[in-house]
């Protein structure tokens, strides 16, 4: 698979620059040269602009890993506010105070950080509530009665919380939408099909979940694993999905496909968070 390497920045009064490793084209200039930019071309030229912007997006979303086996989803919600509105550790972490959140982070509780902290939000989901199905999943199974009661109380809130829940499916190009606003998201996924194209079982050392399989890295028996990834980007010409793992130590790749399978996987409720940047 090729990933590739163009990173469309602003320069200043010079516009927008296309750079393709140590190769530097001023896009202006390079759409002007290809249209004959005129008065009446002038349109075609921010028209290939804005498909050429969106065709590619890689947002610069600080990556935070996490800090115990059992965190994914507040390492998450630390780039996610971090890059949306410069959201400082104090600031979060009495948010986290206020919420009273443990060891055990739904994405529900993600979405009421980020009501509690002002952040735009959208928290779409399959499930309003917890689906009792799980309660016979090992992943879920240890803390299942506290947490349905939990869970479902904060769904109850959330409307007079300031918590904005949808019950949907999202599709692929709802995703890419929010991105190319220069937005993120956090999803569910099933680590256990999530497979990074950079990564190796050598390349992670620390799990998610505590065994020594990497959760970038799929193991051959499936058994549901869920795990928080932040979402900043997409390559549609190489059907790439661009995001940051809280196991990794750089930012991750996988296909679109596997992107879709991990993130409907039984379990995850396909649930995304979409959070926005703040425009101020």
């Amino acid at each position: 698979m090729r990933f590739p390497q163009a990173i469309l920045l602003l320069q200043g009064t010079g516009g927008f620059e296309c750079q393709t490793g140590s190769t530097s084209i001023p896009l202006l200039l390079f759409f002007r040269f290809i249209c004959n930019v005129t008065a009446s071309s002038f349109s075609l030229f921010f028209f290939l602009l804005f498909v050429c912007a969106a065709e590619y997006v890689c947002l610069a979303v600080p990556l935070i890993q996490q800090l115990c086996h059992w965190d994914c989803g507040l390492a998450c919600a630390r780039m996610a506010s971090r890059y949306a509105r410069g959201v400082s550790e104090e600031e979060f972490l009495a948010a986290c105070q206020k919420l009273g959140l443990g060891q055990s982070v739904w994405t529900i509780d993600l979405a009421f950080l980020m009501a509690t902290m002002n952040l735009s939000h959208h928290f779409c989901t399959q499930t309003l509530g917890v689906d009792r199905s799980y309660e016979n999943q090992e992943f879920y199974h240890r803390d299942f009665a506290t947490d349905e009661l939990r869970v479902n109380r904060r769904f109850a809130d959330a409307a007079d919380s300031g918590v904005k829940v949808e019950k949907r499916a999202v599709s692929m190009s709802e995703v890419e939408t929010h991105l190319a606003a220069g937005n993120v998201a956090i999803v569910l996924t099933d680590a256990t099909i999530l497979h990074c194209e950079l990564c190796s079982p050598p390349a992670v050392s620390y799990c998610c979940f505590g065994s020594a399989l990497p959760s970038c890295y799929p193991s051959r028996k499936h058994q549901y694993q869920g795990h928080f990834v932040t979402v900043c980007g997409y390559s549609r010409p190489d059907g790439s999905v661009f995001y940051n793992n809280p196991t990794c130590d750089r930012m991750c790749i996988c296909t679109v496909k596997n992107f879709n399978e991990a993130r409907t996987s039984y379990g995850t409720d396909e649930d995304i968070l979409f959070i926005y940047k703040d425009a101020s």
